[in-house]
């Protein structure tokens, strides 16, 4: 007995839109996704390309009117509802230009709802392009299966995020003078969380004071080494992940 194929086809390439989908939408696509398409993926006339927009889960697209340089899918079947992520803000000082992008696409890969650039008074970078970080995120939304993108947030100061920090969320952040153990931090603080991480020189003495003195702020300790930024980024959202998030 023959046996039935997988559908859809676990080689489907998947792509990020903004267009929002459903039963029968008609996407046009062109430009670079248009190229990866047609010319890396080479896709044919009715083959499946599986599309997420963010807000209508995933979707299965058949491939039509193609040519050199732009095609048309159109949705044929949902085939994952929307995702709901954990309650999980990543909040991070920027850091040179290889290492933030990759706590960007780790960020998505790991679940985070929102990643928050803060600016912190030792940051060797006191700007970022947000459009890269962008496009990190979707390139590692398409490649991990996720079907929504993390919020990225505009880079603010810590003294405004501090300020108008939500009363209902935990500000985990990691202190170099010492703090909770990790896992005991998590597990007595469940609930909607954030991760603060300082820049490669870390906090000075008065962020330091100001972040404790913070009624939602809890101190924690990442262990006995000393931690690259995008390091503690990474580990401390798999930590979280692990005793509160979808790893529980």
């Amino acid at each position: 007995m023959t046996a039935t194929p997988a559908w859809p086809p676990q080689s489907a390439p998947r792509l990020h839109v903004e267009t929002q989908l459903g039963d029968g939408v008609s996407v046009p696509v062109d430009g670079n996704p248009a190229h990866y398409l047609i010319s890396v993926m080479r896709v044919k006339p009715d083959d499946i390309v599986l599309l997420f927009d963010g807000r209508s889960g995933e979707w299965a697209a058949r491939a039509r009117d193609i040519r050199k340089r732009d095609l048309i899918l159109e949705c044929i079947r949902q085939t994952r509802p929307p995702e709901s992520v954990p309650d999980f803000w990543l909040c991070c000082a920027p850091i040179k230009k290889g290492r933030i992008d990759l706590i960007a696409e780790k960020a998505c890969e790991l679940g985070v709802a929102k990643l928050q650039p803060v600016l912190t008074r030792r940051a060797v970078v006191d700007k970022l392009n947000l459009d890269r970080l962008h496009a990190h995120l979707v390139e590692a939304a398409e490649q991990c299966g996720r079907t929504s993108l993390p919020d990225l947030a505009a880079m603010v100061k810590l003294d405004a995020l501090l300020r108008d920090w939500p009363q209902d969320r935990h500000l985990f952040f990691a202190d170099e003078t010492g703090g909770a153990p990790l896992a005991a931090a998590f597990a007595s603080h469940p609930g909607p969380a954030a991760f603060l991480i300082g820049p490669e020189g870390g906090f000075d003495p008065a962020e330091r004071e100001a972040i404790r003195a913070h009624p939602r702020a809890v101190a924690v300790s990442l262990g006995p080494r000393i931690l690259r930024a995008e390091t503690a980024a990474i580990a401390a959202t798999a930590a979280w992940m692990t005793l509160n998030g979808d790893w529980h």
